[in-house]
């Protein structure tokens, strides 16, 4: 195998990364480039992403690779799922995004479903229902009268414009698509009628296209600007979680994930959805894959409870970095309490340490009262929702779950892996934490047919990183508290 370079963008809601990958001698390597901020940005009322700004970053990155005397074989752009820029007729951007996180969308899956309902809308698409899903959001928008998506004549999910902005051509690709509750995971095709009761036309929007494939070169001004030359644009996985799970590594089609982050994401990877009542009942949803496989998950919160507690610790003047917040968890009574890390009071509050104390105000529990306690608490219902969700995925799986993989940033957090072994009882496989990049990387190596197949990716994959291995602890202490946070879970659902 001769020597290849790739370049990621991978662009998540708080941060973005510039990455190189080497694949030489059947294995891969990752370096990191470039690494910068990213945040959503509130103007009167509201929550935007800065898709000029990462436009930006892109160009840096692209520079600082041919700073390096690198060419890549073709680059590739990630992001998280749903949201979406428009574009006008004569192609221009016509306002900056819209983030998942803005309230505009809060109560818009209600108010749809008293035009479809809810249980027509979820057999169309095997969606879990969420309120900023761009069916809603498409929804809202047009309600509000939201000029840039009314006037749009196109929508394009991040990576889709990202890509655009870099090559002029328009795309639309298969795993960022499937985010939308706007797409049949059967045939791969726009559910028109949902669109056009969302009020957009049902062209809106391209029609699919399968990961792997060449969106254009980089245009000739921006080749030259930055030094990197007209390489190609690959259509990667487009959908963040798409181009982790891809980077599992495996030997088998039959696996759990957890892609472990801001956000949690638990799964399991099928040749066909999986629409049933059940399906429906437990809010799964069915998202597209590589080689059009399906991912069959639910998303849970991750980090995103932990990461906010952390600034308003900050802005007091305390800052706890990622070593002391474990041995904060480490050294603090256990079981004290729990939250359920999905209940809507911790979706984007002004606190996020009053929304705690306010939530076990609620749930007649006592609320912690120091900051390591804070952490613990969060830890273990993270730890113990997780053990709620594999339950219920395992009850839909075809085949049994032995092992739970994790990847993405989380893996590397041994305490929380640890926690999950000790509450799911399952043998925990923590790695790669770099999973969404090496995903990306090794598609657009798939694409460029460098590498045969995505099994063959995972062969190489398992091959280059190191895993570690959790098993199960103190399962008996870990069983009675799961029993407790099951009590406070339903108490939560009553509110």
């Amino acid at each position: 195998m001769k020597q290849s370079n790739f370049l990621a963008f991978d662009l998540g809601a708080t941060s973005g990364r510039t990455l190189l990958g080497t694949l030489s001698e059947g294995r891969v390597e990752v370096e990191e480039l470039t690494r910068f901020g990213n945040g959503i940005i509130a103007v009167n009322g509201k929550y935007y992403w800065n898709i000029l700004g990462l436009y930006e970053h892109i160009v840096e990155g692209l520079t600082e690779c041919a700073k390096r005397g690198i060419r890549p074989d073709s680059v590739g752009i990630d992001t998280w799922g749903v949201d979406i820029v428009p574009i006008g007729s004569d192609g221009s951007i016509l306002g900056m995004p819209r983030a998942y996180r803005d309230p505009y969308t809060n109560g818009a899956p209600e108010q749809f479903f008293e035009l479809i309902p809810r249980e027509q809308v979820y057999s169309k698409t095997g969606i879990q229902v969420m309120n900023f899903n761009t069916l809603f959001q498409i929804y809202a928008a047009v309600k509000e009268g939201y000029s840039p998506v009314v006037q749009a004549d196109r929508l394009l999910f991040m990576p889709d414009a990202l890509s655009y902005m870099l090559t002029g051509k328009q795309i639309c690709e298969y795993t960022i698509a499937s985010t939308s509750q706007c797409l049949d995971p059967r045939t791969q095709k726009w559910d028109r009628e949902l669109l056009t009761t969302a009020g957009v036309k049902g062209d809106i929007l391209l029609e699919p296209t399968l990961p792997g494939c060449v969106i254009g070169k980089i245009n000739p001004t921006i080749a030259a600007q930055t030094g990197i030359g007209e390489i190609d644009v690959v259509a990667v996985a487009g959908h963040d979680t798409a181009s982790a799970v891809m980077a599992v590594p495996v030997e088998t089609e039959n696996f759990a994930y957890l892609s472990s982050g801001t956000w949690s994401l638990m799964g399991i990877e099928t040749r066909s959805p999986i629409i049933t009542e059940e399906s429906m009942r437990q809010n799964f949803t069915n998202e597209g894959g590589v080689e059009g496989t399906t991912r069959f998950l639910k998303n849970i919160c991750g980090m995103w409870i932990l990461e906010q507690c952390r600034k308003e610790w900050s802005r007091q003047g305390k800052e706890y970095s990622y070593p002391e917040i474990v041995a904060m968890a480490q050294s603090a009574e256990p079981f004290q309490c729990f939250i359920n890390p999905d209940d809507d009071i911790f979706a984007n509050p002004d606190s996020m340490l009053a929304a705690i104390e306010t939530f076990c105000a609620q749930t007649g529990q006592v609320a912690p009262k120091s900051d390591k306690q804070i952490v613990r608490t969060i830890f273990e219902s993270l730890a113990l929702r997780y053990r709620q969700v594999l339950e219920i995925l395992e009850s839909m799986a075809p085949f049994a779950i032995q092992t739970l993989n994790i990847i993405g940033g989380g893996s590397k957090n041994a305490l929380l892996n640890q926690y999950t072994a000790n509450a799911t009882g399952k043998r925990v496989v923590a790695g790669p934490s770099e999973a969404t990049a090496i995903g990306n990387i090794m598609m657009q190596a798939v694409g460029a047919g460098v590498v045969g197949s995505v099994a063959e990716a995972r062969t190489i994959i398992r091959n280059s990183i190191t895993t570690e291995t959790f098993t199960p602890q103190n399962t008996e202490a870990w069983s009675e508290a799961y029993s407790r946070f099951i009590q406070i879970y339903r108490t939560d659902l009553k509110q």
